[in-house]
């Protein structure tokens, strides 16, 4: 009897080691399923950039924020080797919503404004284009954006697309989120007046930044809804080429600038050419750039802004898709 209640208590012990290791087999399983799960989402909490890949179109869902009940986005994301596209369709907006803005976020967390969208009866479809390729996409009424909290109106952002990973955002500490070239140092300004067609007076100003001495194009004396033309020869290490720039300030939207570059030499190996705009307050806006490989002769900017006035001027710049502000030496100032 003593040798049969042996045997019983000794399988009775080998079943409950098999139970015990079996559940814990199936713990750590449980365990490593959650944390794939939560390395393929935000990987930072609260930021998706990611990059896109060259030459194919991506779709993107825009994930609309819960005080937005019903709002349906999407974005096409093309990116190809002179900029990448971005086709919006939103639907289910609140009526009494005119625009939003459509911000994007580099891997810095620096915003860049790309431009308002026109929301009609609830829906909205509109194209931008934009030289960056690793961004996520925020929709927000608010015109200025330099961070995202829980406290920041936003409409939709963008989510991660199946079979791309998150770009990890750069950060200085826990609070903050770095913000490269959002504003520079000042430097002197002059004044000048000028009369717009109406008879008002309007002064404009030339800013002087380090090395940049930039007039502004005094964009309130244009008649809005209009083409200017600008015709400009460039010089330093593009002399002998020529370019043509068309502005078109929209009565209800940003200036639309589109730059045609003709007769283009060979850029240094390793350079590129940088259009930027410059405000009265001397904030620099990147506008576009391009890479001359000496087998083509012409390149084209398209690009928009909101800035109420401003000045133009080009840089050569080393290879670099984040830099925000220019710190190579200027080619071109455009003058009116």
């Amino acid at each position: 009897m003593s040798r049969m209640l042996l045997s019983f208590l000794a399988v009775a012990a080998i079943a409950c080691a098999s139970a015990t290791a079996s559940a814990q087999e199936t713990k750590t399983t449980t365990t490593t399923t959650t944390q794939k799960t939560q390395t393929i989402q935000h990987a930072d909490g609260s930021y998706t950039v990611i990059e896109y890949p060259a030459d194919r179109e991506v779709t993107v869902e825009l994930t609309p924020s819960h005080t937005i009940h019903g709002a349906k986005g999407l974005a096409k994301v093309l990116r190809r080797a002179d900029g990448t596209t971005i086709a919006l369709d939103l639907s289910g907006l609140p009526t009494d919503v005119a625009s939003v803005n459509l911000f994007a976020v580099d891997p810095m967390g620096q915003f860049t404004l790309l431009g308002p969208v026109t929301i009609s009866n609830g829906v909205a479809t509109q194209t931008f284009t934009t030289p960056m390729d690793k961004f996520m996409l925020v929709l927000s009424p608010e015109q200025q954006l330099s961070a995202l909290a829980d406290t920041t109106p936003v409409f939709f952002r963008s989510a991660v697309p199946q079979g791309l990973s998150v770009v990890p955002v750069t950060r200085v500490n826990d609070e903050k989120m770095r913000a490269v070239g959002e504003q520079v140092s000042a430097g002197a300004t002059s004044q000048t007046t000028a009369v717009a067609p109406d008879g008002t007076k309007i002064t404009t100003t030339t800013v002087t930044n380090s090395d940049y001495n930039v007039p502004m194009l005094g964009l309130p004396t244009f008649k809005r809804g209009d083409d200017s033309l600008i015709k400009v020869k460039l010089g330093g290490e593009m002399t002998g080429a020529r370019a043509n720039f068309r502005l078109l300030p929209r009565k209800d939207g940003p200036t639309i600038i589109e730059a045609r570059f003709h007769e283009l030499k060979e850029a240094p190996a390793g350079r590129r050419y940088v259009l930027w705009a410059v405000s009265p307050e001397n904030k620099f806006v990147k506008l576009g750039q391009f890479i001359n490989t000496g087998g083509r002769n012409e390149a084209e900017i398209k690009s928009e802004t909101t800035l109420p006035d401003f000045g133009l001027f080009i840089t050569t710049e080393e290879p670099s898709d984040t830099i925000m502000s220019p710190t190579g030496p200027v080619v071109a100032t455009i003058y009116k």
